[in-house]
């Protein structure tokens, strides 16, 4: 291939989804990971349903749900009894994947890194970064090969998805704050008797939280456990299926025996945060960023949502189509989404291990009581899920989103996620957001069509070298079509009524208004893309 425009330095879910996206915008990447093969060990398991859609315009999205289990039930296990808790029974309707969707992250990473092969960029494993300098107009890489071989690579940009111990996060001299947690925990994916298949499972004591995730491959399970504050075991220290077992013991009394370890390991967990998500043409995206505990899976899907939002930025700015100042928003956008997973994940671990009073008492005693109520609360339990799912993720504070005369009093605001729902399109069933094209800026006209000037309208796209699409949203026969009028309600578009939405390549709004006048819209647009 010819020079590559992005070095992407680390080939875990986080970079592989970058260079996926960069590809899909038009950039030419170079991706180079120290180790010498893919993760074949679970990791992270769950993809969230943004994460899936998001993904979703790289047509991998299909593959991982049919790879996947999204019929998982938690079934919480208190000392005296237990509690079966549907996650996904919300009725969720704005979103194609109403689930989280339990795979292995092996296999997440083998679904990406054939979608990229198959598209001509093979990973160069083996290969560490050892040195970058970088100037106004370029980044100057010193890579390594196994052998010891040394290359230098001129690149326009950098970005490390390299994780917690990030060769490009030292080397841009980005400082990463935080701290360890003080437990060491265990991991292992084996075979387990005496446990329902098909379900998460949570045992609570008053001395932390086990944990038994239906995994399938390599394994049918994967255990998470924690050892105790005064067990000195090191991370790093080889564990055998006895320590399992006797980790496992005083939470299940004995009753699930494991056997047929596949892989097992020593860590510790940590809640650390980059202070700086960019220093000039080099960016950092995933654990390079933020590392946390695993509590409510955030970890995997943050990383993958970095990639994107930085992808279809950076990829048009390489291009010659966006204003460089397109790359200014990455960090204003992305660092607060990092540092709200930091804390929630950080509370979260803090209330499943403490044994400091009275949380040991909340765990086992007072949450066996509020758990039944809890299934009874389903407002509560949507609002958890859109949180945790992270479709509720908005960027209202962004440069990118601002907002027009007389704007529609319900629906999203800019910044926010553009909801899914079904439309018909060119006679056939769809959904909206497959029906956009994702490397597009797409003015989504709700409701009457009349209200705009069809002249004016066609003359925009021919203004921009970036691709700008123009979608009708009508009850009636337009290019798609809500008949029921459901998806135009969720916008905020009442019968009779109109308005217009700027929705960006990710699918967020960057600007909506009443009907009519366009002039806003396209002031955006001239803000961010540059002319044909």
């Amino acid at each position: 291939m010819s020079d590559p425009d992005v070095l992407v330095v680390g080939a875990g879910p986080t970079g592989l989804s970058l260079a996926a996206q960069l590809l899909l915008h038009g950039a030419r990447v170079l991706v180079v990971d120290r180790q010498p093969d893919r993760v074949h060990e679970s990791r992270a398991l769950a993809v969230q349903p943004r994460t899936l859609e998001v993904l979703e315009p790289l047509g991998v999205t299909d593959q991982l749900v049919e790879l996947g289990n999204r019929a998982v039930q938690l079934r919480m296990h208190f000392p005296h009894r237990s509690v079966t808790i549907p996650l996904f029974d919300i009725g969720t309707t704005d979103t194609a994947y109403p689930y989280l969707l339990f795979i292995s992250q092996a296999e997440t990473e083998r679904i990406l890194g054939e979608h990229l092969a198959a598209r001509g960029v093979v990973v160069r494993r083996g290969v560490e970064l050892t040195a970058l300098t970088q100037d106004g107009d370029a980044v100057r890489c010193q890579l390594r090969a196994e052998d010891g071989t040394e290359t230098a690579v001129r690149v326009s940009y950098v970005v490390g998805c390299d994780g917690a111990h990030s060769t490009v996060r030292e080397q841009a001299g980005i400082d990463f704050v935080g701290g360890a947690y003080p437990q060491t925990f265990v991991l292992a994916d084996l075979e387990a008797d005496g446990i329902e298949p098909g379900a998460a499972h949570t045992f609570l004591s008053g001395q932390g939280m086990l944990f038994f995730f239906p995994l399938g491959r390599p394994a049918t399970w994967r255990v998470l456990a924690m050892r105790q504050r005064s067990d000195p075991t090191p991370p790093g220290k080889p564990v055998t299926l006895d320590e399992v077992q006797r980790l496992v013991d005083p939470y299940t009394g004995g009753r699930v025996r494991l056997r047929d370890p596949v892989w097992m390991t020593n860590f510790r967990l940590y809640n650390r945060g980059a202070t700086r998500y960019r220093s000039g043409r080099v960016f950092l995206a995933g654990d390079a960023a933020h590392i946390h505990s695993p509590a409510g899976a955030q970890g995997m899907n943050t990383g993958i949502q970095d990639a994107v939002n930085l992808g279809w930025k950076l990829g048009p700015v390489i291009g010659g189509l966006a204003h460089p100042a397109l790359l200014d928003t990455y960090e204003p956008e992305r660092a607060p989404v990092g540092r709200r997973v930091l804390r929630f994940t950080d509370r979260a671990f803090t209330i499943s291990t403490s044994t400091t009073p009275p949380l040991p008492f909340i765990r086992t005693r007072i949450a066996s009581r509020l758990a039944p109520l809890a299934l009874k609360a389903k407002r509560a339990r949507a609002y958890m899920f859109r949180a945790i799912s992270q479709l509720a993720i908005h960027y209202r504070r962004s440069p990118l989103s601002s907002e027009g005369p007389r704007p529609p009093r319900h629906g999203p605001k800019p910044g926010d996620r553009l909801p899914d729902g079904s439309v018909v399109h060119d006679g056939q069933g769809k959904t909206l957001h497959r029906a956009l094209d994702p490397v597009a800026w797409t003015i989504l006209l709700c409701g009457d069509v009349a209200a705009w000037d069809a002249d004016g309208l066609a003359r925009i796209p021919d203004r921009f070298a970036a691709p700008v699409a123009i979608v009708r949203l009508t009850r009636r026969a337009g290019v798609l079509t809500d008949p029921d009028g459901r998806l135009l309600h969720r916008l905020g578009v009442a019968p009779g009524a109109a308005a217009q939405y700027l929705v960006r390549p990710d699918g967020h709004v960057a600007y909506r208004a009443g009907a009519g006048d366009l002039g806003g819209l396209v002031r955006v647009l001239d803000r961010w893309l540059l002319p044909r």
